[in-house]
């Protein structure tokens, strides 16, 4: 068997994409290594959401090449890959900047490796074509976790004006419900725990299905499956959580009571112009919503600091939009231009670096103060903890509603046990409880 050494950048996405890699891989001659000095085939699966993301592919690139060249001294021959949104996004420009890469292939070309693997012994191979992407039924390596991720679409029709994502995944494009099923029955079969369900925008499901399909009734068939398990989901658009999703969320058994939705700043001038779909009251009434109708729920959320032309004014309606909607948690970046967004175009009116860099330290800030105020709610709650994980003997879980558990009551735990505990204290990121 050869051995393939696979380095994962960016989202939830990405990190299902390269399990499907490697299951396909696994049938073609491969099996995964850890260590990049022992490999034949180096592959670094990207992420084009922001430059520094870029930045660390072509890293990987460049420390690559020289393990090449140095392979090649030995006599040993190996070969260097690239997938993923950058591969997508620069396609054979990727040759002329790396010399010694073999192969690029594209977020929608990844059932094609049969054939590419084949090829890349004799030449060098770019497929970044804009197919969609087909099912097939080669394994999946998954990660050895209780989660697993089980993509239910693909790509985006929104087009905000700083994100690069319609270009790197294509259109919306949604399995169909049978196919997600099987999956899930799949997922649930090897034991795994929690099943997080992924997609650009998961709310938007079934919108080019002609079959009536939408989200909320792949939410109620997954929960309707036997098993002891969980069901995530990331990410959701504001304005396409239905009322019926959020009545489905709340009256299941098995699905979290925690919504990831992006609002990237909390000014009306700026979110037009980002090209957003909603306005800050729009996003107040479905925030309102959800906390009315279910109990106990996560909301969390995103935000860009220093967007083209954002006054300190409108960065501080961020700030106070946080406080407002009491968000319990938020992923924050300063604004990257992105290749063929209309923001990365608005050159004359970026946000110098430093500021963005003064503004980016002050959300965070916010954020966790957010965090902390959040957890402080849940002081003296009993609330169900599934174990994922032991450090230095103590055991560590994620709550329904997404909260990081510490089990501090020397008792020993199996990885996968649901537990009843009762929080006793809390820090900024994590809680400290004992079960009951």
């Amino acid at each position: 068997m050869k051995k393939v050494y696979i380095d994962t950048l960016g989202c939830q996405m990405n990190k299902s994409d390269s399990e499907r890699i490697l299951g396909i891989m696994s049938h073609f001659g491969y099996e995964e290594c850890d260590n990049e000095n022992l490999a034949d085939l180096l592959i670094v699966n990207t992420c084009a959401i922001r430059q520094l993301s870029v930045d660390k592919a072509y890293s990987r690139l460049g420390n690559w090449g020289r393990i090449k060249k140095e392979k090649k001294q030995q006599g040993i021959p190996i070969k260097i890959g690239i997938c993923g949104c950058v591969a997508q996004l620069e396609k054979e420009n990727l040759f002329k900047k790396f010399p010694y890469l073999d192969l690029i292939f594209g977020t929608r070309n990844i059932t094609q490796l049969p054939e590419l693997l084949k090829e890349i012994e004799e030449k060098r191979i770019c497929a970044a074509s804009d197919k969609p992407i087909l099912e097939n039924n080669y394994d999946i390596k998954r990660t050895q976790s209780i989660n697993a991720w089980l993509p239910i679409m693909e790509g985006c029709d929104n087009f905000c004006s700083y994100c690069v994502v319609p270009y790197t995944r294509g259109r919306e494009r949604s399995r169909t419900i049978e196919s997600v099923l099987k999956e899930a029955k799949e997922i649930i079969s090897q034991g795994y725990k929690e099943i997080t369900l992924l997609g650009q925008n998961v709310d938007s499901y079934g919108k080019n299905l002609e079959d009536g399909t939408n989200f909320a009734k792949l939410l109620k068939a997954l929960d309707n499956l036997k098993g002891n398990f969980r069901i995530r989901f990331t990410s959701s658009y504001p304005t396409d959580i239905t009322d019926e999703v959020i009545e489905t969320v709340k009256n299941s058994k098995k699905i979290c009571e925690c919504f990831h939705i992006p609002m990237q700043s909390g000014n009306d001038r700026i979110l037009k112009e980002m090209n957003r779909r909603y306005n800050v009251e729009q996003y107040r009434n479905i925030v309102d919503k959800i906390r009315k109708n279910i109990k106990n729920v996560t909301i969390t959320s995103d935000f860009i600091a220093g967007f083209p032309s954002e006054t300190e004014e409108e960065f501080n309606d961020t700030l106070k939009i946080i406080d407002e909607l009491e968000l319990d948690y938020s992923n924050t970046a300063a604004y990257s231009p992105r290749p063929f967004t209309k923001a990365g175009k608005m050159v004359n009116q970026f946000i110098d670096e430093e500021e963005k860099r003064k503004r980016l330290q002050i959300l965070n800030e916010k954020v966790k103060a957010a965090s902390l105020k959040s957890n402080e709610k849940y002081i003296d709650s009993l609330l169900e903890v599934l174990i994922d994980n032991v450090k230095d003997g103590v055991y560590q879980g994620r709550t329904r509603n997404n909260k990081v558990v510490h089990l501090i009551d020397n008792k020993d735990y199996e990885i996968g046990q649901f537990v009843n505990a009762r929080i006793k204290r809390v820090s900024t990121w994590c809680m400290f409880a004992y079960t009951e």
